[in-house]
């Protein structure tokens, strides 16, 4: 990689770095550089008459040092000490900056999931109209599905049953599932978890016993799918009254 586009990559790792972890490597350095200055000889630096050369009074020149307010009561008098303060500095106006472009980034990112949720929201609610616009149809469309579901449900019903009665009841099943699949390019269902999972339920049912001619398994395919239709009315009729904030 050329060097800008190290520079870049490096940015925008330190970018990502949240705040309170620039917050924490600045108040540590405090610490840390002051005991470094406690180990050095004293005639590194040159003290006002009577001041301290305790840790506490480092601990003060390190916090005066990295903050850059530079009182001057405690002036570096070597080379060894010159350096150590001015990489202290150093390492406070950088963390600094690293910090105010982290909560910069921090505040863009806020803003982005704002956006996006308000956008979820303006979406949700357009689609919530489209249900109840279809709601009418789509449960008079299950509700007669489960009629005749309900026709072919009982042993004796369905030993009666002709063969073009059965292609009737398949042929109900299959309009059935395709207007629940047509309904996927009409209304994002996706919105409602369990809507969009018995609809595919239901058309898997379908399609699977759609060209049957068992007995058996029209009476499966009617229990079944009779089940999933009953729990869809229930599903569509609470999407249609559900609260944004319900939602997952």
């Amino acid at each position: 990689m050329d060097i800008s586009t190290r520079i870049r990559h490096f940015w925008h790792l330190v970018s990502n770095v949240r705040p309170i972890v620039w917050i924490g490597i600045y108040l540590g350095l405090i610490p840390l550089f002051a005991l470094i200055y406690y180990w050095l000889p004293t005639d590194q630096f040159h003290s006002p008459d009577k001041a301290g050369t305790d840790y506490g009074s480092w601990l003060y020149y390190s916090v005066v040092t990295i903050t850059t307010l530079g009182f001057g009561d405690y002036t570096p008098t070597h080379r060894l000490a010159q350096t150590l303060t001015a990489v202290e500095v150093a390492c406070g106006i950088s963390i600094f900056g690293f910090f105010l472009n982290a909560v910069g980034s921090m505040r863009s990112e806020i803003d982005v999931e704002s956006e996006l949720e308000k956008q979820r929201r303006v979406h949700y609610l357009m689609e919530r109209e489209k249900l109840i616009k279809y709601l009418p149809v789509i449960l008079h469309r299950l509700q007669a599905y489960i009629n005749i579901c309900d026709k072919y449900s009982s042993e004796e019903n369905l030993k009666n049953m002709t063969r073009s009665e059965m292609h009737y009841f398949l042929s109900d099943a299959l309009r059935t599932s395709l207007f629940l699949d047509s309904l996927l390019s009409r209304i994002d269902l996706s919105l409602w978890s369990a809507i969009i999972e018995d609809s595919f339920l239901f058309v898997a049912a379908v399609q699977t016993h759609e060209s049957t001619e068992s007995y058996r398994k029209i009476r499966e395919l009617a229990s079944n799918t009779s089940e999933i239709a009953a729990n869809l009315q229930t599903e569509f009729t609470k999407a249609s009254t559900l609260d944004i904030n319900e939602i997952t």
